[in-house]
């Protein structure tokens, strides 16, 4: 392939994830208020107002409009133009790193999973059933078609990533009678072992566990709050799952090369 046709690709993919993190938008404010994301059209969020062709594209319409509404010039949050960016940024980067491949589409369709459930566990403290659930299936089925991985290491993927969190949300209730982690995460942790298979599992819940323990400490030091204070714990997952996405095995064996 010349480099001119390889570039066109790398900015179709780019722009077909901007269109898709446009999509994720309304995904991200409907789905939690139980509203179509199909009807009605896009509108303003603060005054309800339909929005032309012009007023809906892509990051484009976010600086023309001057991150304003076009009719009540209430303030857009930057949060829109960030979701289609990194829709796009990491569309781009399951295309460099996997190249056109059946596995590829699959990874895609992860990334897909994980950006509105990583933005609806920010905002609400929930993980739709619609995403994880539905994950869970995807991620087997494309194991079963020899896409990406054993189908034998999903399947344990989905038993084991499941189980672990719900044990370690069952022991934290029986021990301090509080909920520390939801349903969402247990069924999202299944997805992640769905599609990236039990081996997996060790490093994402290392990574996620030690991102969100600084963040989480963090916030409680900004906010000055106890250790009581809520955060959400899919997004960390989300974020491990990535890092292995990308730097998994590489990772894996420079940590067991340190331990000789």
């Amino acid at each position: 392939m010349t480099c001119e046709p390889k570039i066109f690709v790398e900015v179709m993919v780019f722009l077909l994830g901007l269109a898709i993190g446009s999509f994720f938008n309304v995904c991200i404010y409907r789905i939690p208020r139980e509203e179509s994301v199909v009807s009605p059209p896009s509108r303003c969020p603060s005054c309800g107002r339909q929005l032309s062709w012009w007023q809906n594209i892509p990051v484009l319409s976010y600086l023309f409009l001057r991150r304003r509404c076009y009719f009540c010039k209430e303030p857009i949050s930057p949060r829109y133009m960030l979701v289609e960016l990194l829709t796009g940024i990491l569309y781009l980067a399951v295309y460099l790193h996997s190249g056109w491949q059946p596995a590829t589409i699959a990874w895609l369709v992860f990334v897909s999973l994980l950006i509105p459930i990583t933005f609806i566990d920010l905002d609400h403290q929930i993980i739709p059933d619609r995403f994880s659930l539905s994950g869970i299936v995807l991620g087997f089925l494309v194991s079963l078609a020899g896409w990406t991985i054993p189908w034998g290491e999903s399947a344990l993927g989905i038993v084991v990533g499941g189980g672990v969190l719900w044990l370690i949300a069952e022991g934290y209730y029986r021990l301090t009678g509080r909920d520390g982690m939801g349903g969402g995460d247990v069924k999202l942790l299944a997805m992640i072992g769905a599609f990236l298979g039990v081996k997996s599992l060790l490093l994402i819940i290392l990574v996620s566990s030690l991102v969100g323990s600084v963040v989480g400490v963090s916030l409680m030091l900004i906010n000055k709050k106890n250790s009581q204070f809520a955060v959400p714990f899919g997004p960390f997952l989300a974020f491990g799952a990535l890092i292995y996405l990308f730097w998994g095995p590489p990772l894996i064996s420079w940590y067991l090369g340190l331990m000789g």
